[in-house]
């Protein structure tokens, strides 16, 4: 009997945006014998007897696992038909579909105040280490026989093999992990480097397998392990794409805060625009986390004619940037070889797409150019690593960037390099928020993420990423703990915003709170607080443009930790036409007393312009100044009405999978086929009408793709007369091959 063999190879370049010329035909209707896996909650805990007794009535439905510390519910795999009728049957709140979460990949302890912490005390006369406080690191595992691990190891689980081994994938489990060993070590290694909290006990949970990559069911697991295991801290610099604060993920970890565990997530590396930041880091009650510069000399590349230099970020593996005298400057376009054939002695300038950096980095070297800059093919900036190491400077820029660039480019064009100092800036990469559907200022600080240098399997090595910015704000979150073992997640997560240090940018300007949330935070003076102000930040809520001038009210309580009497007043934040602002103007507090007061903010929508309005409330607080970032939306913002499209194997053999998140919905959503050159549609790939706001997750056979070729996908939304998309450009190849039995391949360049 013939096998087959069948590569599917998805070469992705995805940007939202406004549907202008792709059109496509009225959408068909869904089967409801679709199969997927989705997480059942309910609002009351579930006992086995009860879980049973409801899946009686949906015998295609299989039970996967059940939770109840991070949620109370259950997984289940079966069709769209019996999830649909469990959905309404009122017998549980919520059906949410699986999603995949991946690492989030891209000296630093000094300037969050860690030294400076170390010299402080505990109620039991203890330097503040992190000792007796038990972290919990939900990632791709850890090498617990690296020197600086050993003493800081203290067991763990894996939630993909099923065992309770959390070692890295190895050699034997290409491809092979580090991502949970370094994050292991930016929060506690003990030995030839230090961690933040080097005496703190952690708790390894393998949730990612090779390649760094698993699914909601193992992340939730994860947790639910956490919350048995006691832990203090739990970090998990992972995520997706997806911008909503309603996944399982995001509601796990707000009950994880619940039960006394300060949660502490990465924001994403999808920055530098709005609406980037991604599940967890969208969660109420974690510490959502993006990543700044620490102290850097960073290379800018500028060539006569650009109005503005170019800043170089270095790709993992490659040699540092140091050339010190001009070079000539070419442009290579792809980085194959005979695009090459005039880069020896040069600086080579390519466009992201089609081969592998590791490729392009390779045929560059080959052809003998001096150094090779790598431009992204989609808007905004990147960061990425080669598979192996190259000693030739390789680095990444912007589209737009790399656009200007190109455009000065001439036959005897020169580049040259200048080396600038850099400290305490956003990291292009860093995700952005708000928060849909909540307006939620999100990330909440910001901590270094940029050449992070920690433990991996073997040794050390340097990373980037808001995955290296989350482990300082956790491995801070221990020292505050040992310092205040009292003080509950809200008050040790309002302790680091109260006291971070608000960041500008280059031309001296502020950040938005949607982007640094309350600033850069520092170690010692969270520790050192004499107040603490709860909620640390303000959501407003949204505006309608019609409506008659009308006030809001926000409260916040107001704690004073200090052993002496405190004064306190508010600052009225800068005049904005339209807005006016009520609060305390001045009030005391006794030691260790609290107050609750109202900051109400009357708003005349008819005399308001933007959609989005953000800022800062000050605090004076004793000789103390605390910043609570506040956000409102008018009307409905443009945020993406579909994000975080993902494509992979799926469960079956002879399927694939699709990931989609619909903040709010859609009337009608497909997939859409065309052909790349002239934009005639193909096909529908996925097509379906009256879908509810959340993550939606389809397998789809093999035997349903069209014929090999390249296509563009329009990934579209519509809703009340909107639509918006993603544009993908899909490969796809099959290769027929006699074989003993089914095997399946995906690649993802």
């Amino acid at each position: 009997m013939k096998k087959f063999l069948i590569t599917v190879i998805l070469l992705a370049i995805t940007q939202t945006t406004y549907a202008r010329q792709l059109e496509h035909p009225p959408i068909p209707e869904e089967s409801p014998q679709t199969e997927k896996i989705a997480i059942v909650t309910s609002q009351n805990p579930l006992t086995e007897t009860a879980i049973k007794n409801i899946l009686n009535d949906y015998p295609d439905l299989k039970l996967r696992y059940t939770f109840q510390h991070a949620l109370n519910g259950f997984s289940v795999k079966g069709s769209l038909a019996s999830l649909t009728k469990l959905e309404e049957s009122n017998r549980v709140e919520l059906v949410s579909q699986v999603q995949t979460y991946k690492t989030q990949m891209e000296d630093n302890i000094e300037i969050i105040g860690s030294d400076e912490a170390r010299g402080l005390f505990d109620q039991g006369d203890h330097r503040l280490t992190g000792k007796g406080v038990k972290v919990g690191i939900i990632d791709t595992g850890i090498d617990y026989n690296h020197p600086d691990l050993r003493r800081s190891y203290k067991g763990g689980h894996d939630l993909v093999d099923g065992d309770k081994d959390p070692m890295e994938s190895e050699a034997l489990q290409t491809p092979i992990t580090l991502h949970g060993t370094h994050v292991a070590g930016v929060i506690a290694a003990n030995g030839r480097i230090n961690g933040v909290a080097p005496e703190a006990e952690v708790i390894a949970y393998r949730a990612l397998g090779p390649g760094g990559a698993g699914t909601t069911e193992q992340v939730l697991a994860a947790i639910e392990q956490a919350i048995k295991d006691k832990v203090d801290v739990l970090n998990l610099s992972l995520g997706n794409n997806v911008n909503g604060p309603d996944l399982p993920i995001s509601l796990a970890l707000n009950k994880a805060a619940e039960k006394g565990i300060v949660p502490v997530t990465s924001s994403g590396n999808s920055g530098p625009n709005m609406w980037t930041v991604g599940s967890p880091g969208t969660a109420t009650k974690a510490i959502s986390v993006g990543a700044s510069t620490p102290t850097l000399k960073v290379p800018y590349l500028t060539i006569d004619g650009l109005t503005e230099p170019v800043r170089l970020e270095p790709m993992q593996g490659a040699q540092s940037w140091k050339l010190d005298r001009s070079y000539p400057i070419v442009f290579g376009r792809l980085g194959k070889p005979n695009e090459l054939t005039n880069a020896r002695g040069k600086i080579v300038l390519l466009e992201r797409g089609e081969l592998t950096f590791t490729e392009k980095a390779n045929n560059s070297k080959r052809a003998g150019a001096v150094a090779v800059v790598i431009y992204n093919n989609v808007n905004g900036s990147f960061i990425g690593n080669l598979e192996a190491e190259i000693d030739i400077p390789v680095t990444t820029i912007s589209k737009k960037d790399g656009k200007r660039l190109k455009a000065q480019i001439t036959d005897n064009a020169y580049a040259r390099t200048n080396i600038i100092e850099e400290k305490d800036l956003l990291a292009d990469f860093s995700s952005r928020g708000p928060v849909t559907s909540t307006w939620e200022v999100k990330p909440d600080v910001v901590a270094p993420g940029v050449a992070i240098t920690s433990t991996v399997p073997g040794g050390y090595l340097a990373l980037q990423g808001t995955s290296m910015a989350a482990p300082h704000v956790a491995g801070a979150s221990a020292l505050i703990k040992q310092a205040h073992p009292d003080w509950s997640p809200e008050e040790i997560k309002a302790s680091l915003m109260n006291t971070a240090k608000p960041l500008n940018d280059q031309k001296g300007h502020s950040y938005r709170t949607y982007e640094q949330g309350a600033g850069r935070i520092q170690v010692e003076d969270a520790i050192k607080t004499n107040s603490l102000v709860l909620p640390s930040s303000l959501q407003f809520g949204k505006f309608k443009l019609a409506e008659e001038p009308h006030t809001h009210r926000q409260y916040v309580t107001i704690e004073n930790v200090s052993d002496e009497q405190q004064s306190y007043s508010f600052t009225i934040p800068k005049y904005e036409q339209g807005i006016s602002w009520e609060m305390p103007m001045f009030f005391t507090l006794k030691p260790k007393e609290k107050k609750k007061v109202a900051i109400k903010m009357t708003v005349n929508p008819k005399e308001l312009k933007k959609k989005i309005h953000d800022g800062y409330i000050e605090l004076q607080a004793g000789s103390q100044n605390i910043r609570l970032p506040y956000l409102y939306v008018l009307e409905e913002p443009n945020y993406p009405r579909v994000m975080g499209f993902d494509f992979g194997l799926g469960d079956k053999p002879g399927t694939y999978r699709y990931e989609v998140y619909l903040p709010g919905g859609a009337d009608e959503f497909g997939i859409a086929l065309f052909n790349p050159d002239t934009y005639q549609f193909v096909g529908f790939l996925d097509a379906k009408r009256k879908v509810g706001k959340g993550q939606l997750k389809e397998e789809i056979s093999f035997k349903d793709l069209p014929e090999d070729g390249l296509y563009l996908a329009k990934i579209f939304a519509r809703k009340h007369g909107k639509e918006d998309m993603i544009e993908t450009t899909i490969f796809i190849v099959k290769e027929i091959v006699e074989q003993e039995k089914n095997i399946m391949q995906y690649v993802n360049e």
